[in-house]
């Protein structure tokens, strides 16, 4: 006969499946909501509500809002429009805000070119940024991709897609350590490579 319900059972697995959670981490959160039910679970709950109810992928950029169908940075006129940074995904673009260095627009690939993971450049947004360099008044495109391999190799492989010899393209500078994720960055190391950026 199982200790634990059914209901426990799958909170537990559900828990589990989560970043950075495991087994052992999905039963210690899910006993520590059980005891907190008034004070955690429920607020817990309307918050996924909410968040499931209202937050959106912005048409224009890729980020995660509730501000309609385009998010706050996309519809802020105090940002400058002609430069966007191109980054993998919505945890990057919320690490270069934190820093509160840059000032411009985003451009959320949504991953890396990968072989080994069957992710091919149909599986990126590379054509909506195609169409934005196209589009809009761009006048710089910043590549802040991870520096890993699959990072790398999705940078060489848009410089070739967006090339506009009217574009200023740049990267980060190499303050960002080679196998480093700007997720798990400091503030400071993200400004400083972001202020010494240099041609690509």
């Amino acid at each position: 006969m199982t200790m634990i319900s059914q209901e426990i059972d799958r909170l537990i697995k559900l828990l589990a499946k989560l970043p950075g959670l495991g087994p052992r981490s999905g039963r210690r959160m899910a006993l520590h909501l059980i005891k907190k039910k008034t004070s955690v679970m429920d607020p817990l709950i309307a918050a996924l509500q909410e968040v499931r109810a209202t937050v959106q992928t912005c048409i224009n950029c890729g980020n995660l809002d509730s501000a309609g169908k385009q998010c706050g940075v996309c519809l802020d006129e105090k940002r400058d429009a002609t430069t966007i940074c191109v980054v993998e995904g919505v945890d990057d673009l919320w690490a270069m805000e934190r820093s509160n260095s840059y000032k411009g627009h985003y451009h959320v690939l949504g991953g890396v070119l990968s072989a080994l993971d069957g992710v091919g450049p149909d599986d990126l947004t590379i054509s909506k940024l195609q169409d934005r360099v196209k589009n809009d008044n761009v006048q710089e495109i910043i590549i802040a991709l991870n520096a890993t391999l699959e990072g790398q190799t999705t940078a060489h492989y848009l410089l070739e897609r967006i090339y506009n010899p009217n574009i200023k393209v740049t990267r980060l500078a190499h303050g960002v350590p080679v196998g480093g994720e700007l997720d798990y960055l400091d503030d400071g190391t993200i400004s400083a490579a972001l202020s010494s950026r240099r041609p690509f």
